[in-house]
């Protein structure tokens, strides 16, 4: 199963691309989308959609995954966030692919960090998850975007996990808990 995930913005979006394989996470690639922030919104819209596709032509995922709106008190802030969110939404759509749509807490929790942890806790977890050097990613908005793949793959996986056995597991601690080795899984009942 490979994902790309989304993290949209209206001057950076950021995208990532893991692949399950054989139960272990690989990072397959991910980039930022940089647009010209003096461009009228129209244009950089025009801009992040044809790079967006591009990427999904590129990686060929097999679902997207976009991290959902948060809070704003700006509303000007939360209303251009949409219409980037709309893009990416768009180019997936276009390109026959499912969509998914996670909200920036679930999307933390989904990777280790905690509520009131910032994007370096996500960039830090990411980069273990996927075995990467800090200089490897270079803006927080790739490592947002691995880790929206990343929660996209946990709920995959917590979904078969629970069909397969089941039981449900409770909270992010459990979806980590499918992601870490064998020899750290508790004993089964036999």
């Amino acid at each position: 199963m490979r994902v790309l995930g989304v993290d949209p913005g209206s001057r950076f979006m950021g995208y990532g691309v893991v692949e399950e394989k054989r139960g272990r996470l690989v990072h397959v690639g991910h980039g930022v989308i940089k647009v010209d922030e003096s461009a009228p919104l129209a244009a950089r819209l025009k801009d992040l959609h044809a790079a967006l596709a591009e990427a999904l032509k590129r990686y060929q995922p097999d679902a997207v995954a976009v991290e959902g709106l948060f809070t704003f008190r700006n509303a000007r802030s939360a209303l251009v966030l949409g219409h980037a969110r709309g893009v990416a939404l768009l180019a997936a759509a276009q390109a026959g692919l499912e969509v998914h749509e996670y909200a920036p807490a679930r999307v933390k929790k989904s990777v280790g960090a905690g509520g009131a942890d910032g994007k370096d806790a996500v960039a830090r977890m990411v980069r273990t998850f996927l075995s990467l050097e800090a200089s490897q990613i270079q803006r927080a908005d790739a490592s947002d975007a691995l880790a929206v793949a990343l929660c996209h793959l946990n709920q995959g996986r917590a979904s078969v996990s629970a069909a397969t056995t089941g039981k449900k597991r409770k909270g992010s601690a459990g979806l980590l808990a499918d992601r870490l080795t064998p020899s750290y899984r508790k004993p089964e009942a036999r």
